[in-house]
């Protein structure tokens, strides 16, 4: 991906043979084992896509209705600094993300968020990515974060807190570079900068 080869989609597929090659390697490969991860597959994405599709209604709703805007307006009323209002907006994020699938978040939430960190003055392609730090930061922050217990399924052995033990000092750098980001915006942005010159 990073060196302009494939596409993400092309590497997940590239991933998929490189794994059907190794299971035939061990001799683990049938047509028992493909069918369980077709339905496996089937079952994620049908869960996500219910949730994407329910997003996208309530957001429909919530414009046709006007509570975007309302939600909007409320917040800015509270007369917070930008900062301030930042960092309530990651903290929901993280409690967020450790319960809902990240895609679902971004589908629900952003059309009420972006306007709002618009209007404090905030850049949206440094939102971005601040948006994609924290969403990720809380798919591994202890107690619920989901990639955790992902994790411990893959593992099958030992408890949680093993993983979550392993996975604190990553959490503990994720919020460091989103503080980093929230005092610093200028670093997200230097590269966009350099390339929209």
């Amino acid at each position: 991906i990073y060196a302009g080869v494939a596409t993400p989609t092309e590497s997940a597929a590239f991933g998929v043979l490189i794994s059907l090659a190794l299971a035939a390697a061990k001799g683990r490969l049938s047509v028992a084992m493909l069918r369980d991860a077709v339905e496996g597959t089937m079952r994620t994405t049908a869960m996500v896509m219910a949730i994407v599709v329910a997003s996208i209604l309530l957001n429909f709703v919530l414009g046709f209705m006007g509570i975007s805007r309302e939600i909007a307006s409320m917040v800015l009323a509270l007369e917070l600094s930008p900062v301030m209002i930042m960092i309530f907006i990651a903290v929901f994020y993280v409690i967020l993300g450790c319960f809902m699938e990240s895609y679902s978040i971004i589908i629900l939430t952003v059309p009420i968020l972006a306007p709002i960190v618009s209007q404090l003055g905030f850049d949206l392609i440094w939102f971005g990515v601040v948006l994609v730090l924290l969403l990720e930061t809380a798919l591994i922050t202890p107690p619920v974060g989901l990639n955790l217990y992902v994790v411990q399924a893959i593992r099958r052995r030992g408890q949680i807190v093993d993983v979550i033990t392993g996975a604190a000092p990553f959490v503990g750098v994720l919020f460091l570079m989103v503080l980093v980001l929230l005092a610093l915006p200028e670093l997200a942005l230097w590269l966009p900068d350099h390339v929209y010159e």
